[in-house]
């Protein structure tokens, strides 16, 4: 490898994609076009880098496979960035196997990591954690051991483990800082603030306040009667009651958790359940059925009585009820949520992430596009979707990740 290429490369490693063209930036040979691809996309024309990459590949003979195979793992980051989360994952499990195979660990870690972060992005949490115990971060350099501690954290935040994720962050943090690359250490004090935003909103005793991740944390470990709405769950202690596919139950529960110890009318039943605006007789008769399935429901943990103008809760061994309610509430919050981390998102990875149709998912966003809280640019199959980041608060308990149940 000549000297320029080696000197490039370096550059690229410490965060230098301007010094890094200033060396092979008028080279067509198969790694200078990789090395310009990767600072391209470093630069931020994601386009221009996936050409320049494709090319590397191309140029490199079928006897150089571990660049080829760095080129699609770089390929594969340039993806993630810009929300292509169908792109093949088989094609980065192959470069990685590749790249193990002829003793390029450092190469074949960053495969895994960027594996962790998509996994994380689509809420599969059971495999990014079997993806990330097989890799040890001890012989890594310090960019690659603060993504290793990056990719912990995020798992343990979405965990609800936030001292494990303050652990993980100091040494992300520590790596960052020997690493001496600016945007890794932008990314770590961006992780660290959604750790000291709020994440969710208490209602309790008719009032409401916001909570912090670990004031969740701290709930979900009380013994709380707890109607949570990021997972359609009704909770106390270890036991969890699942009403995701009930929607009327949840309404139910909800209303009358939000209004205990007070009692709830009739008509305000009626109305948060059904969407009715007057309680005639056929709506109370409903309401009596609905009422009967949410007290064999929640048998365990409340009980529903009947008062004088309608309903109240009183759990059976919890000292309060409370509703977890998420920081925004409107009908397309999830798709805002994943949207609020300021990257442009084409509507086929927001579908994945979301485990929802694309086409449920395109009518929400021209919805949300009508009422200015989005806006897209391109065309086709180019198109991409983007909002500012919702001030204020956090994103990681909207995104669509399961909880444990206890």
């Amino acid at each position: 490898m000549d000297s320029l290429i080696t000197a490039a490369g370096l550059a690229l490693a410490a965060g230098d994609p301007l010094g890094a063209l200033d060396r092979v930036a008028l080279r067509e040979d198969a790694p200078a076009l990789a090395l310009r691809g990767i600072a391209m996309a470093q630069l931020g024309d994601l386009d221009r880098a996936k050409l320049l990459l494709r090319r590397a590949v191309r140029g490199f003979s079928p006897k150089e496979p571990v660049a080829r195979a760095r080129c699609i793992v770089a390929e594969a980051e340039i993806a993630l960035v810009s929300r292509d989360l169908g792109w093949p994952a088989k094609t980065l499990d192959a470069a990685r196997a590749t790249l193990e195979k002829h003793g390029d660990r450092l190469n074949a870690a960053h495969a895994g990591h960027l594996e962790v972060r998509r996994l994380l992005l689509i809420g599969r949490l059971d495999e990014a954690e079997d993806v990330l115990a097989g890799l040890d971060p001890a012989p890594l350099p310090p960019a690659s051991r603060a993504a290793h501690e990056l990719a912990v954290a995020g798992i343990a935040m979405r965990r609800l483990k936030t001292r494990a994720a303050r652990t993980a962050l100091e040494w992300a943090r520590h790596a960052a800082r020997r690493a001496g690359i600016a945007g890794l250490m932008a990314e770590v004090d961006s992780a660290f603030l959604a750790l000291d935003t709020p994440a969710a909103r208490l209602i309790a005793n008719g009032e409401e306040r916001p909570l912090l991740l670990e004031e969740v944390e701290a709930l979900q470990a009380s013994p709380a009667l707890v109607v949570d709405t990021f997972r359609y769950v009704v909770r106390s202690g270890e036991t969890a009651i699942s009403l995701a596919t009930r929607p009327v139950l949840f309404a139910l529960a909800r209303t009358l958790a939000e209004a205990w110890p007070g009692d709830v009318s009739r008509k305000e039943l009626v109305a948060r359940a059904f969407g009715g605006k007057n309680a005639d007789e056929s709506h109370r008769a409903r309401l009596r059925v609905e009422i009967g399935r949410l007290r064999a429901e929640l048998g365990t943990l409340a009980e529903i009585g009947a008062t004088k103008r309608g309903f109240a809760l009183a759990p059976r061994q919890a000292r309060v009820a409370v509703v977890l309610a998420r920081p925004i509430e409107e009908r397309h919050a999830a798709v805002l949520a994943l949207l609020a981390d300021g990257e442009a998102w084409s509507s086929s990875a927001l579908a994945l992430a979301l485990a929802t149709g694309q086409r449920s998912v395109q009518r929400a966003l021209e919805q949300l596009a009508v009422s200015g809280k989005v806006q897209s640019f391109g065309h086709g199959r180019a198109r991409r979707w983007m909002t500012p980041p919702v001030a204020g608060f956090t994103t990681t308990l909207l995104l669509p990740a399961p909880w444990l149940n206890g």
